[in-house]
């Protein structure tokens, strides 16, 4: 019965007096395994962000192009063309985007800047082109 006594009491004295914590060495190990974790992780979601503002710089430019061409159906001219009036065709546009008419009415350059990417579009016919640092 005595030896049944000490060895239950014998762990509760073991978990009174026992110290739990993390040691130096285990805190140092977390920290190395974390930066490796975020030296990975860093540049690729710098790369997907650039990726990304550029596919939507583009996107926004291209998909302005369908109401400057009804513009042009409805004038026969790109003269007076604005942002204002492509709003007044499709709601959907962008008010970031920029519209110039070139050529005294004959072409425009539309340019849209999503992040550091820019956009522009030269037209009629043309194509994008796009500048990211």
């Amino acid at each position: 019965m005595r030896r049944l006594t000490n060895l239950l009491t014998n762990p509760r004295r073991r978990i009174r007096s026992d110290e739990s914590g993390f040691t130096l060495i285990e805190l140092l190990v977390v920290l190395v395994i974390i930066s490796i974790l975020l030296a990975i992780a860093v540049p690729s979601y710098l790369g997907f962000k650039k990726r990304a503002e550029k596919h939507a710089s583009n996107s926004n430019v291209r998909s302005s192009i369908p109401s400057t061409e009804a513009y042009y159906s409805d004038h026969e001219t790109y003269a007076g063309m604005d942002l204002a009036a492509l709003q007044a065709i499709d709601q959907g546009i962008s008010s970031a985007l920029v519209v110039t008419v070139t050529g005294g009415g004959a072409g425009y350059t539309l340019s849209f800047t999503q992040g550091g990417c820019t956009a522009t579009g030269n037209g009629p016919g043309g194509t994008i082109t796009n500048t990211c640092p």
